[in-house]
C-alpha cells in the first residue's frame, strides 16, 4: 500500500516508529513531515497530506499529534478527506467500513505504541462495506455540495 503519513511535534515519535513498521511489511510510506520534535503548527502538515489524499496519490493518510483532533479537523476541510480520529481498534475498523474514511488520526500522548500499531493494521486492513453505508456517504455530499453552494 502506498500511505501518507504526517504528525506534528506531540505525535513525532509515534510517527517515526509507525514508519519503520508499515515499511517492514513493505508499505510504501511517503511521510509529510515534521522531521523533528522542535515544536511546528499542525496544519501545515495535514492540509498537505489531505489534499495528496483526496487527489488519489496515497491509498491512505495517518495524521498524528497529541490528542488527534485539530489534524482531523484541518484533513475534513478538504474536499473528498473523510478522517476519523480513532484510539481503538474497533473504530479504526468501522470508520473504514462504514464511512470509508480515507485518513486516520491519533492522538500521540493517548494511546501506547502498540495500540497505534494495532489501530493503524485495522484501519489499513479494513474496506468499505458499502450497501446500506452507500445511502449515508450520499447524504454527507449532498451536506458537502449545500455548504459550497451557500458559500459560493
Amino acid at each position: 500500500m502506498n500511505i501518507a503519513i504526517g504528525s506534528d511535534h506531540a505525535g513525532f515519535e509515534l510517527k517515526q516508529i509507525l514508519i519503520n513498521e508499515l515499511r517492514e511489511i513493505d508499505d510504501e510510506v511517503i511521510d509529510y513531515g515534521t522531521d523533528s520534535l522542535e515544536s511546528c503548527d499542525y496544519p501545515d502538515i495535514a492540509e498537505p497530506l489531505a489534499t495528496a489524499v483526496a487527489r488519489g496519490e496515497h491509498d491512505f493518510g495517518i495524521l498524528i499529534c497529541s490528542n488527534g483532533v485539530g489534524p482531523s479537523i484541518v484533513a475534513n476541510k478538504v474536499e473528498g478527506v473523510r478522517c476519523g480520529l480513532c484510539h481503538d481498534t474497533f473504530s479504526a475498523r468501522r470508520a473504514r467500513e462504514h464511512t470509508n474514511c480515507n485518513v486516520l488520526a491519533m492522538g500521540a500522548w493517548a494511546i501506547g505504541r502498540g495500540a497505534a500499531l494495532e489501530i493503524v493494521m485495522a484501519f489499513r486492513n479494513a474496506s468499505f462495506e458499502g450497501g446500506r453505508h452507500e445511502r449515508r456517504l450520499q447524504k454527507l455530499d449532498l451536506i458537502d455540495q449545500k455548504m459550497r453552494s451557500k458559500n459560493e
